[in-house]
């Protein structure tokens, strides 16, 4: 395997990680995020809109990426070892998600509330794929293809109530909210939609193989990429099956242009996933190079992003306790945090402007960077110890 292949997808891994940054920063330090929705088009301006909306394309490229490295983690290796490790890997960033990242979103102790988000989805696709990849790779296609483009047949289909039932549904297909052994919990990524995603960037590891080389596996990203493009155009325009949101025409062509790319992330709708995932293609496609400057250290943070995920969510939380502190609101106020951060009401006034919470971000990705690559050293360094496979 080319060492360029892996390093253009750390490259892709390791910008999106950062964008996500961006908008975890701005949930704990933007002002206007404990008022209302960044793309709510009513009271959004430009330039809020657009730091919102291209964080879009964060868990997309992270759950696909995810799906090309299990192919690639698999070169050569019996099935059944491939699905054990899968299986064991999906569990224990399950296990990741209810524990050590729930603490940190919260800095709860006793977990009043449990959110399950990306890191709940990426695990239950990782044990639902261990059994997927011992079919041939034409029909784990296929089954992606049918999971993308049909699951919003289901949009209509809502299941009330704490019954197992309902809450298996709704970690599978639906956005809920329900209480549980008198924890409040929230599905705010249903799992199925996210295993379709990561199901296609599996199918995608074929072409990083060396059956293919560079040029015709650039041919199949560019034309991917453009072909999902050209379908979100297509199917977003009928304004009818693949997003629930409706777009409609507004007094100027931004608002226009606003709604019209406001799409579903909680469950992804079809629309959100071709137009996401179209740019993960694209940026295959043109990241395929020798690593510069710049690439080479974005590179860093997708070599560990298991490691970069639950140290920025530590990093921003203590951070926003100072700042929390700082503007006489006292720590206290984003701890023991009982619901999501901007949901709480005693924060209301809280934050600062879209200016400094990019200024807090991009100090947090250079705090981040020496710590990161201590780690990437320490792991290249200890290929040898199996439990580094599993961060």
């Amino acid at each position: 395997m080319e060492k360029r292949r892996i390093e253009s997808i750390d490259i892709l891994r390791g910008f999106v990680m950062i964008l996500m940054a961006l908008d975890h920063v701005r949930d704990y330090f933007h002002k206007y995020s404990f008022f209302f929705d960044p793309t709510d088009w009513h009271q959004t301006n430009v330039t809020l809109y657009i730091t919102r909306t291209i964080t879009h394309v964060c868990a997309p490229s992270f759950v696909f990426l995810s799906g090309i490295s299990a192919f690639l983690a698999g070169q050569n290796k019996p099935k059944k070892e491939q699905s054990i490790f899968l299986v064991k890997r999906g569990l224990w960033i399950i296990f990741l998600e209810l524990t050590i990242i729930n603490f940190g979103w919260f800095f709860n102790p006793f977990f009043p509330y449990q959110i399950f988000q990306v890191m709940w989805a990426l695990g239950f696709s990782m044990i639902c794929l261990a059994g997927l990849i011992h079919l041939p790779w034409k029909y784990i296609l296929l089954i992606g293809i049918v999971i993308i483009g049909g699951h919003n047949t289901l949009d209509d289909i809502h299941i009330s109530g704490n019954s197992a039932f309902a809450i298996t549904w709704g970690l599978l297909f639906k956005y809920k909210l329900f209480t549980l052994f008198n924890t409040h919990c929230s599905i705010a990524y249903p799992a199925i939609p996210w295993l379709g995603t990561m199901i296609l960037g599996y199918c995608l590891g074929l072409f990083y193989t060396n059956k293919y080389n560079r040029t015709e596996r650039n041919r199949v990203l560019l034309y991917s990429g453009l072909l999902f493009i050209i379908l979100f155009v297509i199917i977003r325009s009928f304004n009818g099956y693949g997003e629930p949101y409706k777009w409609i025409h507004k007094e100027t062509s931004i608002l226009t242009f606003f709604t019209f790319m406001k799409l579903s992330k909680y469950p992804p709708s079809l629309d959100f996933l071709l137009l996401t995932l179209s740019f993960a293609l694209l940026f295959l496609r043109f990241s395929d190079y020798p690593l510069n400057f710049l690439t080479k250290r974005i590179a860093v943070f997708g070599r560990v992003p298991l490691f970069f995920y639950i140290v920025h969510i530590y990093i921003i939380h203590i951070v926003a306790l100072i700042a929390a502190e700082a503007t006489g609101f006292g720590w206290h106020s984003m701890a023991y945090l009982k619901s999501w951060v901007l949901l709480e009401p005693s924060l209301k006034g809280y934050g600062f402007s879209l200016l400094t919470v990019i200024i807090i971000w991009l100090s947090v990705i250079i705090a981040h960077y020496p710590l990161c690559k201590k780690y990437d050293f320490y792991k290249r360094k200890n290929k040898d110890k199996w439990w580094l496979s599993y961060l």
